[in-house]
């Protein structure tokens, strides 16, 4: 049987872009090629940082695979396009066939199987995409661990993969999902506005030595909502930062 090659380089690598698929409007996902037996040395959460030089400035940004680690001879990246994001937009208009500088994957705020029997996750918007990678490695390994994602957008067509969500919610009786949107269709169900303490006191698990939460989503939101979660109870080594 061929070894496997664990992949992990400190300087910018050329990755060559193979598929690309549209999630939503603004959202695409990337998929780039690994050789045949070799994989991303990363756990679920870890990122990598894409390279490039825009307008003659060397400019860097750190991007979390939204496939699940040991996925072979490929990883995907899950990106928004930002009208005042130089690497979302440079990512956006590369073609299948370009190549793409990469260097990684860094460790970053990531899940380490066992570390808890109750996962919650509070997800604005793109801060969804560190979550992704977690949430499918805990189901697809059916470990023992309880999920509830809460997760912010401001429209229904914002929500990425929302298929997914929808079809894991009823084909895992261990994973929540609880929509807060800002401008709701009519005849919506679930959150509105903006994510509350009332919201995350109903929607995650209670805090206790059992239970981490994942936070991530625009700088702002997680300012203000990690300090709901410390005034909830959740201590600040709960809340994971990815």
């Amino acid at each position: 049987m061929e070894a496997v090659t664990r992949i992990k380089t400190k300087e910018p690598t050329s990755y060559q872009l193979t598929a690309i698929t549209h999630d939503t409007h603004d959202t695409k996902t990337f998929r780039f090629g690994l050789p045949a037996q070799a994989t991303l040395d990363m756990l679920p959460g870890d990122y990598l940082y894409i390279h490039a030089t825009i307008n003659g400035k060397a400019v860097k940004r750190p991007y979390t695979p939204s496939s699940m680690p040991g996925a072979m001879s490929y990883f995907d990246l899950t990106v928004k396009r930002y009208e005042t994001g130089l690497v979302s937009k440079y990512l956006h208009d590369r073609e299948i066939g370009d190549t793409v500088l990469m260097s990684g994957p860094n460790q970053g705020g990531h899940w380490v199987d066992g570390m808890a029997k109750k996962v919650g996750f509070v997800a604005g918007g793109t801060g969804i995409t560190p979550m992704l990678s977690i949430i499918r490695w805990i189901l697809a390994q059916r470990l023992d661990a309880e999920l509830f994602l809460v997760f912010a957008n401001k429209t229904e067509a914002d929500i990425i993969f929302r298929k997914e969500w929808d079809r894991s919610v009823h084909e895992h009786s261990n994973f929540h999902c609880y929509h807060v949107l800002e401008q709701p269709p009519l005849g919506w169900s679930q959150g509105i506005g903006r994510i509350t303490d009332d919201i995350l006191r109903r929607h995650l698990p209670p805090p206790n030595s059992e239970t981490v939460i994942f936070l991530c989503g625009p700088p702002q939101m997680v300012d203000h909502l990690e300090a709901s979660l410390n005034g909830l109870g959740y201590s600040e080594q709960a809340v994971i930062l990815p």
